[in-house]
């Protein structure tokens, strides 16, 4: 029940995205990656697919019993445009174009495939909300920054308890900073109250830019500065920034023409 309220809940914050998406692409591709017993697909597809002339949704999943569940339930249902995989996220066979993708509560690493799925399949919009952070917690603890820009940085995740709180934080604003950095206008937010889940933020993302250079600065120095190199960052061959880098380089100001010219995504 409580994971259904989630999914309602995700329905209207998704609603301008799926809507954008159909308006654009008649045959639009969703992902849902990690898609567990696939109840954000279903309402999803009740809600916006099930009335369309066409338009796919696609329900990646590495459990197969899961999948043969899911499957058995859209062919009782006629949910015939509605597809499914049995795969990890980061194996998965993805359509060469992807409109939107979702990934609701992938575990640690598997929402980072997840974001590097979107961003090499060119998504339009991205939502994630993430879960059970854990590879950046374990390197704050083995790795020391490039650049340690105060002594008492340290200090935010000496204890084991706010160095699993401040890495999952600090995931997530990798995050955010990765896909703005290729492109993303990104929205960080709530996705439900305290009540129904402690992990309940939701990170939004919509393509408006082929990259974004000053955000990809920022992500650069942030690695060095924290001495970490999640796997969303190292499978886009992102990198830390060198010490001299991080010292004195500024990150510059967006480039109003840049930004009406040679970034901007054409549609």
């Amino acid at each position: 029940m409580r994971k259904l309220k989630q999914v309602n809940h995700l329905m209207g914050l998704l609603r301008p995205a799926v809507e954008d998406v159909q308006a654009r692409h008649p045959n639009a591709v969703m992902v849902d990656a990690g898609s567990g017993n696939a109840y954000l697909g279903f309402v999803l597809y009740e809600l916006f697919l099930k009335g369309a002339a066409s338009g796919t949704l696609l329900s990646i999943e590495g459990r197969p019993d899961l999948t043969e569940r899911a499957q058995g339930r859209a062919q009782r249902l006629g949910f015939t445009r509605m597809q499914f995989q049995t795969a990890h996220i980061d194996t998965a066979q993805y359509p060469e174009r992807i409109h939107l993708l979702m990934a609701l509560h992938a575990c640690d690493t598997a929402t980072d495939d997840a974001l590097v799925a979107a961003i090499r399949h060119g998504a339009d919009h991205v939502a994630v909300v993430p879960c059970c952070q854990a590879e950046v917690a374990a390197q704050l603890k083995e790795k020391r920054p490039v650049v340690a820009s105060s002594g008492s940085m340290s200090l935010l995740y000496a204890h084991a308890w706010h160095r699993r709180e401040f890495g999952s934080h600090l995931t997530n604003v990798i995050r955010a900073l990765t896909l703005e950095a290729f492109g993303y206008q990104v929205t960080v937010t709530e996705l439900t109250g305290w009540e129904h889940s402690l992990k309940n933020e939701l990170i939004l993302g919509r393509r408006v830019h082929r990259e974004n250079r000053r955000a990809r600065i920022q992500l650069e120095r942030l690695l060095a500065e924290t001495g970490v190199n999640p796997k969303l960052t190292r499978e886009l061959g992102v990198k830390p920034a060198v010490s001299a880098a991080v010292e004195t380089v500024s990150a510059p100001e967006p480039d109003a023409s840049e930004d009406a010219s040679e970034h901007v995504v054409t549609r």
